[in-house]
């Protein structure tokens, strides 16, 4: 039976080392752009936030269902397969989406965006001046952090811990490998996590000619489509423009998504996702089109094949669905038909949920999970160290509530820090201050956050280390000046909107789930972007017509709002410009990323580990095979080179024990504690008169298996 693989058109495209053949991959891959923004154009209404989300959606789903399919036909590493594959799946969302609805004449988009930028000139025309200077500070921010962020995205290769031990070192395994089948890696993440990024990435590595970078593009990608569909939830909401761009500018400040828009870390992405679906999940509210629950369910379904976390969002978007799709506003009086529609509605949703599920869901890796590990998610060690586990073996469920509980003032106290500013010591020795009454508090009430342990991975400290808040900081100070206070407001009755009090559900619902499902952890500041989705919607009220911003009567409001958005935009230059991970210039005597080496940069996190993955990459030739005799924990990503071109085999998969060595490896890389050291074997070692290593690199060798 002849395979997709043995076709004459797909071989052809497959063998991409002509000229003639990259123009060919090149005018499919436009192609395939072109068809998804067209299908998109006729699924949307005429909107511009319409097209630009239902586009990323759709562009999103077609490529990870392309790269399951491709999988097992051993065409992972294929540049024309994908090329032609990608245009697939969107003909059959096109049709699909032909016959669920009526077709009406496509969105014309260069119409569209050229009457978009006159209603903006007239907007920003109309505001007063107060206004003009709040929303002039905010863009130019924007517009600085922006640009520097894409800077960074182009110019300098990946180098977060996760991706180093897990996330990339995948990538190019599968590429190598030519599927995305279950290989068993060193760290437990390369097979249990879901692989629908995985697919993303691998497609924009290969249809760019092997462009390491684009192994972020999704990711800076996702910050931008949660700006615009922040921005399109507030107009379905308050049909206020002033509100959707200050909300969606607001939300760019946020200091955890601006830090994870130049890395390959994944919340950001699952922000995206979620956004849309609440986007899509308003919109239905509003016009009362089925073509919006379907698109809702394709994103909520994408978001759960994307990340296992998403779990502990349910709740809070089962809260949005009880809103937007059930309307209980107007289940009163004799409105029993309206009763019988909403319920018709949600049924027509949960069966798209269903279908969405089984296609972009369960394939992404959790099946085979069960099957190896018995469990969705992974193995037991790894659920063991980060679940409930570690409170309910030590006192049942009392104790989980009893810890849980103090994570939720822990995570309260770490929201409220000058994240941001604190990268400077003036910024430093006025939080510091600030903190005060919190400590206080605690001492005075014995509440033990920082003596307790049993519920934490790294016990909370009131001063969070310098690496936390600066690598994974919060949302600053919109979070705890602004977000907050009007969130509990809504919450009391003070400020009455339906839609706000079903949000501030939805977001303590996500703060509780984060607290109670797994231990303290300092890094946590990434899980809270998704809570930020719901909770920055609270600024729309700022423009409320009963709490007006632009009213001359608010003096006190008007102050307070203006020097958060001050300090909240001085905090955003210098997350950026401090980031130690990504440092754009040089300061306090650190090395720009730009005038490091590449090894410098991939082991910024494991500093002590640095001259001896140099001295690897100095000795085994680009093209060997390596063998790697090395522990879960162990960066792998980068011995694959600059030009990801060595051949890198586990022979130490996660809890499996050491394998044979492959007859093909050229090379051996291990580890003292993993494989006993030959005395002909050359010592690459580790820098152990390092200080503060939040994880010590180990004792590394090099053994030479062909002459």
């Amino acid at each position: 039976m002849a395979t997709m693989a043995n076709l004459p058109f797909i071989t052809y495209f497959c063998a991409v080392n002509t000229p003639n053949s990259s123009l060919m991959v090149l005018i499919f891959f436009l192609l395939s752009l072109y068809y998804i923004f067209d299908t998109a154009s006729k699924i949307c209404q005429k909107s511009l936030i319409d097209w630009l989300l239902t586009s990323f959606v759709l562009f999103a789903g077609s490529v990870i269902v392309t790269g399951f399919c491709l999988s097992p036909l051993h065409l992972t590493a294929s540049v024309g397969a994908w090329a032609v594959g990608v245009i697939m799946p969107s003909i059959l969302i096109s049709l699909t989406s032909t016959l669920a609805q009526p077709q009406h004449q496509p969105l014309q988009i260069l119409n569209t965006i050229v009457g978009r930028w006159q209603v903006f000139k007239n907007w920003f025309s109309d505001l007063s001046f107060y206004l003009k200077c709040i929303f002039s500070v905010l863009f130019l921010t924007l517009a600085i952090v922006g640009i520097t962020n894409l800077i960074l995205v182009l110019a300098t290769p990946p180098n977060e811990w996760d991706s180093m031990t897990g996330h990339l070192n995948r990538v190019m395994q599968y590429i190598q490998r030519g599927t995305m089948a279950h290989f068993g890696g060193t760290n437990w993440n390369m097979d249990t996590y879901p692989k629908s990024v995985t697919t993303i990435q691998i497609y924009s590595f290969l249809i760019t000619g092997r462009f390491e970078n684009a192994l972020k593009f999704i990711h800076h990608l996702s910050y931008w489509v949660s700006l615009v569909a922040i921005f399109g939830i507030v107009q379905r909401i308050a049909r206020n423009l002033t509100a959707s761009f200050f909300c969606a500018l607001a939300f760019s400040l946020f200091l955890d998504l601006l830090m994870q828009a130049t890395t390959t870390d994944t919340d950001i992405v699952l922000a995206a996702y979620l956004s849309c679906s609440l986007y899509f999940l308003f919109s239905f509210k509003n016009t009362q089109l089925d073509s919006y629950l379907y698109l809702a369910a394709l994103s909520l379904s994408i978001a759960f094949g994307h990340k296992a976390t998403f779990a502990l969002l349910i709740p809070s978007v089962f809260v949005v669905v009880v809103y937007t799709v059930l309307s209980p506003e107007l289940w009163v009086g004799s409105r029993g038909f309206q009763a019988r529609s909403h319920i018709s509605n949600l049924f027509k949703f949960t069966s798209a949920v269903a279908v969405c599920f089984c296609i972009w869901t369960l394939p992404t890796g959790y099946l085979k999970n069960i099957e190896v590990f018995g469990h969705p998610i992974g193995p037991p060690t790894a659920l063991k160290h980060q679940s409930i586990e570690r409170a309910t073996s030590h006192g049942g469920f009392k104790n989980l509530f009893e810890q849980g509980s103090r994570n939720v003032l822990r995570y309260t106290c770490d929201f409220v820090n000058l994240d941001g500013l604190r990268n400077i010591e003036t910024g430093q020795r006025l939080n510091r201050v600030m903190k005060k009454p919190l400590i206080w508090l605690e001492q005075k009430l014995k509440m033990r956050l920082d003596e307790e342990t049993d519920f934490t991975i790294i016990p909370f400290t009131f001063e969070r280390r310098y690496m936390f808040t600066n690598g994974t900081p919060y949302w600053g100070i919109l979070g705890f000046a602004l977000v907050f206070p009007i969130l509990f407001l809504v919450l009391f009755g003070a400020i009455r909107s339906p839609v706000h009090w079903f949000l501030a559900v939805a977001v303590l619902l996500h703060f509780a789930a984060l607290s109670y499902s797994a231990p303290y952890d300092p890094w946590k500041g990434r899980y809270f972007q998704e809570t930020g989705i719901f909770a920055v919607l609270f600024l729309a009220l700022l423009f409320d017509k009963k709490y007006n911003l632009v009213s001359k009567d608010n003096i006190l409001l008007k102050t307070h709002v203006g020097l958060v958005v001050i300090i909240a935009c001085l905090s955003a230059i210098l997350a950026v410009f401090y980031n130690l991970r990504a440092l754009p210039i040089s300061v306090n005597g650190q090395k720009s990323i730009f005038e490091q080496s590449r090894m410098e940069v991939q082991t910024f996190a494991r500093p002590d580990i640095t001259a001896a993955y140099a001295k690897f990459d100095s000795i085994v030739p680009d093209t060997a095979t390596v063998a790697l005799g090395t522990i879960n924990d162990d960066f792998e990503y980068p011995l694959f080179g600059k030009n990801l071109t060595r051949k890198l085999i586990p022979i130490n998969p996660f809890e499996q024990g050491v394998q044979p060595i492959p007859a093909e490896a050229d090379y051996l890389f291990f580890a003292k504690s993993v494989i006993k050291p030959l005395p002909t074997d050359l010592r690459l070692g580790t820098d152990t008169t390092q200080a503060d290593v939040l994880y010590r690199g180990q004792d590394y060798y090099l053994r030479k298996l062909r002459p």
